[in-house]
Order: C-alpha cells, then sequence, then structure tokens
C-alpha cells in the first residue's frame, strides 16, 4: 500500500500543474479567498457597522502578507493577488469608516434619509387624498342616484 502511495505521489510531482495543485502555495491561497470575497461583499452595507480597529488590522495583515508572498521561494503570485484584494477593499472600508465617523457622513447620510422619509410622507399623503377625493365622489354619485330614486317613490306615492 505504501508503494502505491508513493507512486502515487511521483505521478503527482512529475507534472508541474498537479504539482502546484497540491502543494501550500495554492491551497493556502485559495482558501484565504474568503477574507476578500466578505471584504468585497460588505462595500455595500451601512458604514456604521464597520469596525475601525478591525479594518486596521486587516489593512496590516494584507500589506504583511503581500510582502511575505514576495519574499518566500518561488514567490507566490497568487498569495499575493489574494492579499492585494483584501489590502484594497479593507483600504475602501477604512475610507468609509473615516467619512462616516469624522468627515460630516454621518449627518449626511441622516439628512438624506430624512429627505427620503419627507418624500415617502407626501407620497403617502397624495394617495390618501386621491383615494379619499374618489370615495367622496363615489359617496355624493351614490347619493344622488338614491335621492333621484326616493323622489320616483315620493312622486309615485303622491298620484
Amino acid at each position: 500500500m505504501a508503494a502505491a502511495i508513493k507512486a502515487l505521489n511521483a505521478k503527482i510531482r512529475s507534472n508541474p500543474m498537479t504539482d502546484y495543485l497540491c502543494s501550500t502555495h495554492f491551497w493556502g491561497p485559495a482558501s484565504n479567498f474568503g477574507i476578500p470575497l466578505a471584504a468585497v461583499m460588505d462595500l455595500k452595507k451601512d458604514p456604521e457597522i464597520i469596525s475601525g480597529r478591525m479594518t486596521a488590522a486587516l489593512v496590516g495583515y494584507s500589506g504583511v502578507f503581500m510582502r511575505y508572498s514576495m519574499a518566500v521561494t518561488p514567490a507566490n503570485y497568487l498569495l499575493f493577488g489574494c492579499h492585494l484584494v483584501n489590502f484594497t477593499a479593507q483600504a475602501t472600508q477604512g475610507y468609509r469608516f473615516i467619512n462616516y465617523h469624522y468627515l460630516g457622513g454621518k449627518q449626511k447620510m441622516v439628512e438624506e434619509r430624512a429627505k427620503e422619509g419627507l418624500t415617502s410622507a407626501k407620497e403617502g399623503l397624495n394617495a390618501a387624498s386621491a383615494k379619499i377625493e374618489s370615495v367622496t365622489a363615489d359617496a355624493k354619485a351614490k347619493a344622488q342616484e338614491l335621492a333621484g330614486q326616493a323622489k320616483a317613490q315620493a312622486e309615485k306615492a303622491t298620484r
């Protein structure tokens, strides 16, 4: 059994592509890509939930490992790409954090939400007003119809 495993390993290692796919130079960055993917997905979330400390830690972490990926032999370009994406996404998150908490982004967001709420309230008021006018017109028409029927019945009864 050991000889069969040794032969399979020799076969895998003889092909450069399969040798790479079975190495930590591939699987380390491949499994690590979850971090930058999550960071990219978080770019659409509310900046209020961004942690400044965690973002700073991830920027530093990615910067260190970008350097490390070029220092090892052979250079690990997949690891470099993984941390470059993460570094960029985290730096963007850092900008969003600073803008929201320190450069007036929070106030602008509150004002925008207030304007959206006011617009929504006006639209609701206009819709309600149109509905009231429609119901009033229908009630008026029905009242006139009933008044006409009552007048006709009163004339018929007086004859």
